[in-house]
């Protein structure tokens, strides 16, 4: 795995990146063995994988070893707190798990850091293209060393849109007034895309906090507008992230309505 080329990195952005490239070459390499693989299941559609748990256990070592006083809140530890109450690691060491599991090359890591509960900076690595997505609170999103900026398309009719957790009512909606829906299976990765332009739109139903922390700062970094469905904050309950032109015309047609 080449190391990605990078544009100038704060203190904090150096930090998350060395520990993201780190545990990236674990899950590579497992990708290519995935029948050495333990999996475990979480729920009815939800597994956990050694793989997962590995590169958890290297984001947590090594952000830890930078910063001891930070807490965390992943996937798969859930809430560890620190020393110092205000600033927290929020991580998913793998999202995209069943594509993952499958062979399927679109997932990543995903790493932010909080500060009084506000996303100051954040990451998603796709180490199989190479590509790592960037930013930082006011200081814009880049990938690799390449500043992003979402698309400015106008018509929801040319737009093509990345979702998750739809009803089908509403992804049948998507499907007639869009140029076209994508359903990837990695919601960090569908924002990160978004901020660089390839897709226009994303939307989705409920995630995790670790899921779409650092996708939701790309997005507004780049940007975009991303509120849940009532036009609000909370992004656990729905999301939906677009320019400001689509994210109206998404928030009128009342999507998870």
């Amino acid at each position: 795995m080449r190391s990605a080329q990078l544009a100038p990195l704060s203190p904090v952005l150096t930090v998350l990146t060395r520990a993201i490239l780190k545990a990236a070459r674990g899950l590579v390499r497992d990708f290519g063995e995935l029948e050495n693989i333990e999996v475990s299941r979480k729920g009815p559609h939800d597994f956990v994988t050694t793989a997962d748990l590995n590169a958890e256990h290297t984001l947590i070592e090594e952000l830890r070893h930078a910063h001891p006083t930070y807490g965390f809140l992943t996937e798969e530890a859930g809430d560890l707190p620190g020393k110092d109450a205000s600033l927290r690691w929020v991580m998913d060491p793998l999202d995209g798990t069943h594509n993952y599991l499958h062979g399927f090359p679109y997932w990543a890591l995903s790493v932010a850091l909080e500060k009084e509960g506000k996303v100051i900076a954040g990451a998603v690595y796709d180490p199989l293209r190479n590509e790592l997505f960037s930013a930082e609170l006011g200081g814009g999103a880049y990938l690799n060393n390449q500043r992003l900026r979402l698309r400015e398309r106008k018509d929801l009719s040319q737009a093509l849109v990345a979702f998750s957790r739809m009803p089908f009512a509403k992804i049948a909606w998507l499907a007639e007034h869009t140029m076209g829906i994508r359903k990837p299976g990695a919601v960090a990765l569908n924002l990160a895309y978004l901020a660089a332009g390839r897709f226009d739109a994303c939307l989705s139903g409920p995630q995790c906090p670790w899921d779409i922390a650092a996708g939701a700062l790309l997005v507004q970094e780049a940007g975009g507008v991303i509120t849940d469905a009532a036009g609000k904050k909370d992004l656990t309950s729905s999301l939906i992230a677009a320019n400001p032109t689509l994210h109206e015309q998404l928030l009128q047609a009342g999507m998870f309505i």
